[in-house]
């Protein structure tokens, strides 16, 4: 089983300049304490995941201790620690439950109670304090996972794990608890290239062209497809889902491939219209998809570079996010160090509108909160999530200041 436990701080002065060394401190010991019950009208939670064992990303160790909980200013965006629930097995991606009520966690380590297997594991969430308490862990049903998502009915959890190259569908159970898995699917087809076909000069972006990698798997909104990406075969997977038996069936006319090496990442779906856009990691591309929502299938209308004109160089993507108001997208750049984001034209299509630097080393994601007013970077090689208000009107990230010491983030979501 993960080693879990609730540590909570007490206050102190954080205002002073911070070296790397004492960010990370400042993670593993800050400072928040407030009444575990006490219940404020508005108060709003959030939780960052953390790489946390020595099997950290990239081959380096984690500097997190767990899955972080913090209060959230709205009115300034300040994210305030108030406890820690101690995981050393890499709770590095989350998501929650439709009702708010539940927290799934991938665990992305090779080894789970014997086995040759990551795990995933489901919190419950009290609503009054925000607090997390373990509720089980399970297998994910292959090694590294490296993202989740949790299906519109609330049924199931979806599992992509990366270095065992397959994707799973957990059931939950009616307490929130994890239950088997109803299906698994091993990643199958020719690798693609080591090198992205549509890289700009002079990359040297390798990432895992070895064998598949299973790399993100969510359902579409209406929950009656699920796409997957695999980063090693270059190909984004349209599945079938059956809600009540919880498999999943390819539908091989709704999938497609990207160029040799580019790498699919992760995608987002337009909140009104049917597009998804999705990352090459590899390529340093976004590909913006027009999407079926009678069969699932999926159409290339557009492809543009996440950097600036004239890049030459080596860059990975991370992240991508459309505004809840659909006008914009957003998408992170690691080496680079950026947020780029481009305006929405009625067809979908996108424009390249500009780029903030995230005041950080390698964003491994970035989250918008639910007000659409803060975008949170997860600055993973400087332990730390930078804040950022957003204009609403150009669409343009402007960071406020604000640094949140957090050891090796990896995601941050929002309750």
């Amino acid at each position: 089983m993960t080693r879990c436990s609730i540590l909570r701080f007490n206050r102190k002065d954080m205002s002073s300049p911070f070296s790397r060394r004492t960010l990370l401190q400042g993670a593993t010991a800050l400072p928040i304490f407030y009444g575990s019950r006490a219940r404020a009208a508005g108060r709003r939670f959030a939780y960052a995941g953390t790489y946390s064992s020595p099997e950290g990303p990239e081959g380096s160790r984690g500097n997190g201790q767990g899955i972080y909980q913090f209060e959230v200013n709205a009115e300034t965006g300040e994210l305030k620690q108030l406890a820690l629930v101690a995981n050393d097995q890499n709770p590095a991606w989350l998501s929650l439950h439709p009702s708010g009520k539940y927290l799934y966690s991938a665990n992305e380590t090779n080894h789970y109670e014997g086995q040759s297997s990551g795990s995933a594991g489901a919190y419950s969430i009290d609503r009054e304090s925000g607090e997390l308490k373990l509720l089980n862990s399970i297998s994910s049903q292959g090694t590294g996972p490296a993202h989740l998502s949790v299906h519109p009915s609330g049924k199931y959890v979806l599992v992509a794990n990366y270095a065992g190259g397959t994707i799973a569908v957990l059931s939950i159970k009616d307490n929130g608890e994890l239950g088997e898995a109803t299906d698994v699917k091993k990643d199958q087809g020719t690798l693609g290239a080591k090198r992205a076909t549509s890289a700009p000069p002079g990359s040297f972006a390798i990432s895992g062209h070895d064998k598949p990698h299973g790399h993100m798997i969510q359902a579409e909104p209406g929950g009656k497809f699920v796409i997957s990406t695999d980063l090693a075969l270059d190909r984004v997977l349209v599945w079938s889902f059956d809600v009540q038996t919880g498999k999943l069936t390819e539908n091989e006319k709704g999938s497609i491939s990207l160029p040799s090496g580019d790498g699919p990442r992760h995608f987002a779906f337009h909140p009104k219209n049917p597009w998804v856009y999705v990352l090459g990691e590899e390529s340093s591309t976004l590909v913006v998809c027009e999407y079926s929502r009678e069969d699932g299938g999926l159409q290339v209308k557009q492809t543009l570079s996440t950097l600036p004109k004239g890049f030459t160089g080596t860059n990975f993507t991370s992240e991508v996010v459309v505004s809840s108001d659909g006008k914009f997208v957003y998408a992170a750049n690691r080496l680079h160090d950026s947020i780029a984001w481009f305006t929405v034209g009625k067809d979908g299509t996108l424009t390249f509108a500009g780029e903030a630097w995230t005041r950080g080393d390698y964003p491994r994601s970035f989250t918008i909160d639910p007000s659409g007013n803060f975008l949170y970077s997860c600055n993973q090689r400087s332990d730390a999530i930078a804040t950022f208000r957003i204009d609403r009107k150009s669409g343009e990230p402007k960071f406020t200041g604000q640094y949140t010491p957090v050891g090796t983030p990896g995601i941050l979501v929002f309750i």
